[in-house]
């Protein structure tokens, strides 16, 4: 409908300025990631690049939103996860109930089921991925946070267990981590199905004589779930906890033979490790081997790497029975670890800073940078302003808090002979010089960060 200047819903008359909106904000739990703390995300993912190629694991892609049947089918029904966290919806086009994924493992299970990824033999992955649980936003606990997975499907032997485990061990210490001082390694065999069945039927025996004693939470588990009370962090159900039977004591030869396997691997290769019968794992796809990475210097939050063996869950979720092992890393828990230990991982800083002092130095100040991008050289260039370009005192200052190690300085009398610049920013004593812009090829490996 056209309204014309005559129509009474159009008021010529009103001059008023509209009110300003409230801007919108992050949905509380997830978090914008912004320079400089990208930087040190960037430092991070480059380490974990680097040491997945040393290893043989190749990068796979899944998406963010599952089928919620994924979850329940691969997590159990009566998991936290899949209780309280998990964020589901209807889809509105069709009806389907689909998930934002809560953790990575089922995803990547689902994918190589339904592309058959198994049929040359076994596969070695990783990912980098956002995952998504909806529980009270803590520090080092969000709703939407991020997570180094490593997955090793259709390998049987504790080898490949013990190579997971030392592969994190690896990446610890390039992160400047060290193993029994800043973190330590915790290992517990799960044992098979059929030895956690007895176990759980004793520690069903156990809590039931000592129902008084039980939270709220534990009773409803005591039927449903029971290894999970284990991992109660009550202070008034610790003594019952501790004296409740231990799995270890119901593991046959094969799964004892297994942990031992590991054990001897790791034994090998000095890896200091406590075996903790206690520990276990939130989902209930676990079997044999389970192990986490442990800081005290996060409080709470003390896990910085957890995963485990879990060979049933191909056939689970629909495939071919096939053993798989694999781990998962929180990205933001590790980066507040290393930030409480003052190892704050490195800044993107350009190797450059181009100081142009007037619109007419753009004409050799664009080319120029352009050839030492191309040349591998990164450069920061320095941009008109409102008020112009800004004196040079000013991109000094600019140029200074870049942290680059250089400033060209494209000034009028160094224009004019065909020359730039060259102020070293970070080196004692070095001099002022001038290089050749018909040159750039030459003199540019000369800029770049050692």
């Amino acid at each position: 409908m056209n309204v014309g200047p005559q129509s009474p819903t159009h008021n010529m008359t009103d001059t008023k300025t509209p009110a300003r909106a409230a801007p919108l904000v992050a949905v509380k739990g997830m978090n914008d990631i912004l320079p400089p703390e990208s930087a040190r995300w960037e430092w991070f993912e480059d380490k974990v690049r680097s040491l997945m190629a040393r290893y043989g694991y190749a990068n796979i892609r899944t998406p963010i939103v599952e089928p919620t049947a994924l979850f329940v089918r691969g997590l159990g029904e009566v998991t936290d996860i899949v209780e309280k966290e998990m964020y589901s919806f209807e889809d509105s086009m069709n009806g389907d109930r689909l998930t934002l994924r809560p953790e990575a493992t089922a995803g990547i299970v689902r994918a190589v089921i339904e592309h058959n990824a198994l049929y040359n033999g076994p596969l070695r992955v990783w990912s980098n991925v956002a995952l998504f649980r909806h529980e009270r936003p803590q520090k080092g606990r969000y709703r939407q946070f991020h997570q180094i997975d490593a997955e090793a499907l259709g390998h049987p032997g504790p080898d490949v267990d013990a190579e997971l485990i030392l592969m994190c061990r690896t990446l610890l210490r390039e992160l400047g981590l060290v193993e029994g001082r800043d973190v330590r390694l915790e290992i517990n065999s799960l044992g098979q199905p059929e030895e956690r069945a007895q176990h759980r039927a004793a520690l069903v025996a156990h809590f039931e004589r000592h129902a008084e004693v039980l939270d709220e939470d534990a009773r409803r588990r005591l039927h449903s779930n029971p290894l999970r009370i284990l991992d109660s962090k009550n202070p008034a159900m610790q003594a019952v906890v501790e004296a409740a039977p231990k799995l270890m004591d119901f593991l046959g030869a094969a799964s004892l033979a297994h942990l031992a396997g590991v054990r001897a691997a790791l034994d090998g290769a000095g890896l200091p490790y406590r075996i903790n019968p206690r520990l276990v794992r939130g989902m209930d796809y676990y079997n044999l081997t389970v192990f986490e990475w442990i800081t005290d210097h996060l409080g709470a939050q003390g896990t910085v790497c957890g995963g485990g063996r879990y060979d049933g869950l191909i056939e689970q979720l629909g495939g071919k029975p096939a053993p798989a092992v694999g781990w998962g890393m929180g990205i933001e828990r590790m980066l507040l670890l290393l930030e409480a230990l003052g190892r704050q991982g490195t800044t993107a800083a350009p190797d450059v800073y181009a100081v142009v002092p007037a619109a007419e130095a753009m004409a050799a100040a664009l080319p120029c940078c352009e050839a030492l991008r191309a040349a591998g050289v990164s450069v920061l260039m320095h941009a008109a302003g409102k008020d112009g370009w800004g004196g040079l005192k000013s991109q000094f200052k600019k140029a200074d808090a870049s942290g680059a190690r250089h400033a060209l300085i494209f000034g009028a009398d160094e224009l004019a002979r065909g020359e730039v610049a060259v102020k070293p920013l970070r080196e004692a004593g070095a001099t002022q010089h001038t290089r050749a812009l018909a040159e750039v090829a030459n003199w540019a490996a000369s800029l770049r960060n050692a």
